[in-house]
């Protein structure tokens, strides 16, 4: 699967984990030293450039056979309902079962949901079917992933160096995989690329079944009914600022993207500056990352949170003077980059989460994540059939930089109530 790792009863439950040292010093190379980490990064990348060929191959599996757009179209966005229903109904999982069970058995599931999809004879209503199939099981997989992390990494530097790998694999591997996608496609029939994806679930689950120690489910995580995670995250003051502050800025950045091909019609810009465009946002995305992981020490990313964060939105107000290619370009690498608060963010997060409650809220942040940002690309959408598309994005810009003012805000209030610390170090731990 795209995203996944071992829960565990937490550091304390089982062998503890043995953290790289890290920061400036350290930085990447340290987290990838880690042995126990290599394979579960090796499958990592190996799930997200197979979902990603494999969304490709469908979707023209899918229109060949219909002849629909409207199918096909249907077909690469149907993921996002059945994920926001997965990560609600199966998020205690992620607890209360071993990490290594849950994650090598999604990656078997959708293993076998990709080659179910290759018989000969199959209907579309089946395709579409298993597609859900494979989104249901994603956020439990990437929340027992995340968790799981901590405890091979630890749940300090090590493990927000260990998150951003898997951000920027993830990054990476949609930029390529399109285009590695589309090659293939000139290549292979859609069912023959679609059989890559099914081996590449198999290779990950081997990796993770015979790389990765097994830890006991969690101590602490009781059987309890699909939206007492949900609560439990959303309940405490805190940890919802802090779990909003993960979710609400994608929802706002996202509506440049969603809308760069209207506006670059509308500018008269041709395909390939389309495209360049379009790879904007994700690469300044990475670069950004990049540069916080290898350049940075563990007080400097927490104290480049709420600066980060604020102005993060800010570059696509160029948006209000209808720029050309060089100034939207620009305008996109500056909000792409922008997106390193996420490490300081990470830390601050895993330092906030029960250890009993990691499985869950990992699984939540990822589902709310991915179905928000559906939803801030549908809304900028429909704002753009009544707006022009440059007010569209100025105005999310705006409320946008509104918004995360206002979360910044109330988890400072909150760390004063609830005895938070109030320097640069951001929320402790539990």
């Amino acid at each position: 699967m795209s995203t996944a790792n071992e829960a565990s009863s937490g550091p304390s439950a089982g062998p503890s984990a043995q953290p790289a040292p890290t920061g400036p010093a350290g930085g990447y190379r340290s987290v990838l030293r880690v042995r126990e980490f290599r394979p579960v990064f090796a499958g990592h990348l190996m799930s997200v450039l197979g979902i990603v060929v494999a969304e490709i191959a469908l979707t023209v599996l899918v229109f060949r056979t219909t002849g629909s757009p409207l199918m096909s179209a249907l077909t690469f966005a149907l993921g996002f309902l059945p994920y926001a229903l997965g990560g609600t109904l199966l998020a205690g999982i992620a607890d209360r079962r071993p990490a290594r069970r849950v994650l090598v058995g999604c990656d078997l599931v959708c293993a076998a949901c990709a080659a179910a999809m290759i018989l000969p004879g199959t209907p579309v209503a089946g395709l579409l079917v298993l597609r859900c199939a494979m989104a249901f099981v994603a956020p439990l997989f990437q929340g027992a992933r995340g968790a799981s992390l901590a405890d091979i990494l630890g749940p300090g530097d090590a493990f927000v160096l260990g998150r951003s790998l898997m951000r920027m694999v993830a990054q990476s591997a949609q930029l390529i995989g399109f285009g590695l996608g589309g090659l293939l496609l000139t290549i292979l029939a859609p069912r023959a690329a679609i059989a890559l994806t099914a081996a590449g679930f198999l290779c990950s689950a081997l990796l993770l079944r015979f790389g990765t120690r097994a830890r006991p489910a969690r101590a602490g995580a009781g059987r309890t009914s699909p939206l007492a995670g949900l609560r439990a995250v959303l309940g405490e003051r805190r940890l919802r600022a802090l779990t909003l502050l993960f979710w609400l800025p994608p929802v706002f950045v996202i509506a440049p993207e969603a809308l760069l091909v209207p506006y670059a019609d509308g500018i008269g810009a041709g395909t390939a500056a389309l495209g360049v465009m379009m790879c904007a946002l994700p690469v300044g995305t990475i670069a950004g990352e990049l540069w916080a992981g290898s350049a940075l020490g563990p007080r400097a990313r927490s104290r480049l949170v709420a600066p980060l964060a604020a102005a993060g939105l800010l570059p696509l107000l160029v948006y209000a003077v209808r720029p050309g290619v060089v100034t939207v370009l620009a305008a996109l690498l500056l909000a792409g980059l922008a997106h390193a608060y996420t490490l300081g963010l990470d830390q601050w997060y895993v330092d906030a989460v029960p250890d009993e409650l990691r499985g869950r809220a990992m699984t939540l942040l990822s589902t709310g994540l991915m179905t928000l940002q559906g939803v801030g690309m549908a809304l900028a959408g429909l704002a753009a059939e009544f707006l022009p598309v440059h007010v569209v994005v100025t105005g999310a810009a705006v409320l946008g930089t509104a918004v995360v003012l206002l979360l910044l805000a109330e988890l400072r209030s909150a760390n004063r109530r609830e005895g938070g610390p109030k320097n640069e170090t951001g929320p402790t731990a539990k």
